[in-house]
C-alpha cells in the first residue's frame, strides 16, 4: 500500500493519545490569542482537557454563532490568532464569513486527500474551484502543490475554454465539483474535442452521485470525495476502498445530537462536530451543521483512522409551525427534562391544513402521567400544543432528524 505519510497507518490507540494530548495547549493558545475563546472557555482549565470526556463539556460553535461574532467583531469575530501580514490571504464565503489563509504548507490540509486519489508529484492538476472569494480554489492549489504537481487555475465558468485548456495541456487530474466536471465532458463530446488525458479527479462542494462516480469510470476517471469546509479545511477523504470517508489525521471529530453538544454513541447519526490544530483559526468544537455517523473498524485500504458515512443531510432542521420557530435543541430539552425518553422525533404535519406536533418518543414502559408531563413541557419550550406518541426503543429511524416536516401542500 503506498501512503501519504505514516500518520494514516499509526495504531488507533497511539493517534488517539497523540491528539489529546495536544489537546491542552492548543486550548491554552486560543485562550491567550484568540478573543472569543478567552471569552467562551473563560472558567475552563486547559490542562484539565486532555480527554473526550473534558472536551465534550466545551461550548459548541456553531457557524451561526460565528457570523453572529463576527458581524459584532470584524473581521473575524475574535477567534483568529492572526493578524494582517502574518496571513497570506482572507477569503469570504457566503454570510460573508472570513477565513483566513495562514502561511504554512498545505495550509488547509488537502494534500493527503488528493495523494489517496491518486496525484502525484509531476502531475498537472485542472483546478475547477473558484479562486473568487471563496477559499475552495486556495485549498485545493496549495494541496497540489504540496504533493508535487503543478496546477491550471481554471476556476469555475466559461466552459467552451475549459475544453480547449484541457486539450491543449492534457492535465492528468481535475479538482472541482462533480457537477461541472460532467458539464465540460459533455461540452467536449458536443465539440467533438477528445479529453482523454484524465485520469483521476477529487471532487467536493456537492453530493456525488453513484450514477456521475460509475460514468466517469466509464471515460477512465476515478473520482473521489473530499469533506471539507471553508471554516476548517479537510475533515475526511475517500481512499481506494470507496467505503466510507477516512478522518484527516489533525482532525478530532465528534458526532453530536443536534442541537446538542451532547456525543452520541458510534453508529448513531448526528452532527458532526470538528476540532483542528490550526493555530492561526483556532476553532474548537466546530459544529458543521452537517449530519454523519461513525462506520465501525478500519478502512480496507489500510489506514487506521476512524471513517466516516460521508454526508447525509443538514443538522439544523428549525422548522415554522403556526407562525412559531421550533428547534432542535427545545426538543432536546424535552429529552433531558425527561429520563424514560431514549430518543424522540418532533413530526410535524398537516392534516386538513393545519399544522399539527407530534413528539415521538422511545421509552421502555410509557404511561399515561409521562405522556400527560411530556405535552406540558412541550407547551411550555415551544408555546405549542403538541401530541404525543410513546414507541418502543429502536424504532425511529437511525437518521439524525430530531424534527421530521412531514407537511404536503397542494
Amino acid at each position: 500500500m503506498d501512503f501519504y505519510d505514516s500518520l494514516e497507518t499509526r495504531d488507533r490507540a497511539v493517534r488517539e493519545r497523540d491528539l489529546l494530548a495536544r489537546l491542552p495547549g492548543h486550548i491554552a493558545h486560543a485562550q491567550a490569542h484568540a478573543p472569543a475563546y478567552a471569552a467562551l472557555c473563560a472558567d475552563v482549565d486547559p490542562r484539565a482537557v486532555g480527554t473526550r470526556d473534558a472536551l465534550a463539556r466545551l461550548p459548541v460553535v456553531r457557524k451561526s454563532e460565528l457570523l453572529e461574532r463576527q458581524k459584532a467583531a470584524r473581521p473575524f469575530g475574535g477567534f483568529a490568532a492572526t493578524r494582517w501580514g502574518e496571513c497570506l490571504r482572507v477569503f469570504a464565503s457566503p454570510g460573508p464569513l472570513y477565513e483566513p489563509e495562514g502561511r504554512r504548507k498545505d495550509y488547509w490540509r488537502l494534500a493527503r486527500a488528493l495523494y489517496a486519489a491518486g496525484f502525484r508529484k509531476g502531475d498537472l492538476v485542472h483546478n475547477c474551484f473558484s479562486y473568487h472569494f471563496s477559499p475552495a480554489g486556495s485549498m485545493l492549489e496549495t494541496a497540489a502543490h504540496a504533493v508535487g504537481c503543478t496546477v491550471f487555475p481554471g476556476g469555475v465558468g466559461q466552459t467552451e475554454l475549459q475544453v480547449q485548456a484541457m486539450a491543449d495541456l492534457k492535465p492528468d487530474g481535475y479538482v472541482g465539483t462533480p457537477s461541472f466536471l460532467k458539464i465540460i465532458l459533455e461540452k467536449a463530446d458536443e465539440l467533438g474535442v477528445r479529453i482523454d488525458s484524465l485520469t483521476k479527479a477529487v471532487v467536493s462542494g456537492e453530493a456525488f452521485a453513484p450514477g456521475l462516480r460509475d460514468a466517469l469510470i466509464a471515460r477512465g476517471i476515478q473520482g473521489y470525495q473530499a469533506y471539507a469546509t471553508a471554516d476548517v479545511g479537510l475533515i475526511a477523504y475517500e481512499t481506494g476502498a470507496r467505503d466510507g470517508l477516512v478522518l484527516e489525521e489533525e482532525v478530532i471529530l465528534e458526532i453530536v445530537r443536534p442541537g446538542t453538544g451532547d456525543p452520541l454513541p458510534d453508529g448513531e447519526v448526528g452532527e458532526v462536530v470538528v476540532t483542528t490544530f490550526n493555530p492561526d483559526y483556532p476553532l474548537i468544537r466546530f459544529g458543521t451543521g452537517d449530519l454523519s455517523a461513525v462506520l465501525p473498524g478500519p478502512s480496507p485500504c489500510g489506514r487506521t483512522n476512524t471513517r466516516i458515512r460521508g454526508w447525509l443531510g443538514r443538522a439544523d432542521q428549525t422548522t415554522k409551525v403556526k407562525g412559531m420557530f421550533v428547534h432542535p435543541s427545545q426538543v432536546a430539552e424535552i429529552v433531558r427534562r425527561h429520563a424514560a425518553i431514549r430518543k424522540a422525533r418532533l413530526v410535524v404535519d398537516n392534516p386538513e391544513g393545519a399544522d399539527r406536533m407530534t413528539l415521538h418518543c422511545e421509552v421502555d414502559a410509557g404511561s399515561e402521567a409521562l405522556s400527560q408531563a411530556i405535552v406540558a413541557g412541550m407547551r411550555e419550550l415551544t408555546k405549542l400544543r403538541g401530541e404525543v406518541r410513546l414507541c418502543a426503543p429502536g424504532t425511529l429511524p437511525n437518521d439524525g432528524k430530531v424534527i421530521e416536516d412531514a407537511r404536503i401542500y397542494p
